[in-house]
């Protein structure tokens, strides 16, 4: 945070709470066997970033784990947007908008039992070093194949161990490898290859970015785009490599391991 920024505002479970007062019971399923869904999403002159569209993700990521969502989308957006306004900071900086569902508290300790806890937490948005968008960043590959892909769960296990490697090898993003050798996606982005004027981008066993999704309808109008599958080995005979994400946006690759 640093010392400029007040506390945030976030949203937990029916109330508005200071960021040092906000918590959810140690029974909650999310706590005690990681049973959650989350998306993520940014600002901008601050309004969220397709905000339906994540909404949308959310609630499809719940009904891939049977997890209850009772709330309407309008609520959902509601609360969204009631968060960010209590959240405007003097500098005009942009948020970080996280949006959590929970398992809720269980009686056996496994088993939700439909209460499911929404939480909203936004918080000040740290912009990327500048060099990274003009020199390009480096990325390694690490063999992992995510349980139910298509799920924005709170299941980041693989993404941290990633993580920490990339860290400590200089890089900014672990791109996860299948068994069988294609490239699926970043451990909080997707990835794409040029091919001449082809923009190609994997299209099954990922999240589908909603970044992604804006990527794709823009490049239609410029680009030959297919989305299939793509093999690490192609991947490294591209002429262009980049990455997507809300928080990287649009990030270009010049190193892989």
């Amino acid at each position: 945070h640093g010392s400029c920024f007040p506390m945030s505002i976030y949203y937990i479970d029916g109330e508005f709470v200071d960021e040092r007062d906000a918590h959810i019971p140690a029974t909650d399923l999310a706590v005690m066997r990681g049973y959650g869904v989350f998306d993520f999403l940014r600002t901008y002159k601050g309004v969220p970033f397709e905000l339906e569209a994540h909404i949308q993700r959310l609630r499809n990521s719940a009904a891939h784990i049977e997890l209850d969502v009772p709330w309407s989308d309008d609520f959902i957006i509601d609360i969204v947007n009631q968060t960010i306004a209590r959240n405007r900071y003097e500098d005009g900086r942009e948020m970080n908008v996280r949006v959590i569902v929970t398992g809720g508290p269980s009686v056996n300790g496994l088993l939700p039992v439909g209460e499911s806890r929404l939480l909203v937490m936004v918080t000040p948005a740290n912009p990327i070093p500048p060099n990274q968008y003009a020199l390009g960043v480096k990325i390694i590959t690490e063999r992992i194949e995510r349980y139910i892909p298509e799920a924005k769960t709170i299941n980041y296990i693989p993404a941290i161990k990633a993580m920490k490697r990339a860290i400590r090898e200089g890089a900014v993003e672990a791109l996860y490898i299948d068994r069988d050798g294609y490239a699926l996606e970043g451990t909080t982005t997707n990835v794409f290859a040029f091919y001449g004027d082809t923009l190609v981008t994997p299209a099954a066993s990922i999240l589908t970015g909603i970044t992604r999704g804006v990527v794709l309808r823009l490049a239609r109008e410029l680009f030959s785009v297919e989305e299939r599958p793509l093999l690490l080995t192609d991947l490294l005979k591209a002429d262009e490599v980049f990455i997507s994400a809300s928080n990287k946006q649009v990030m270009p690759v010049i190193e892989v391991d």
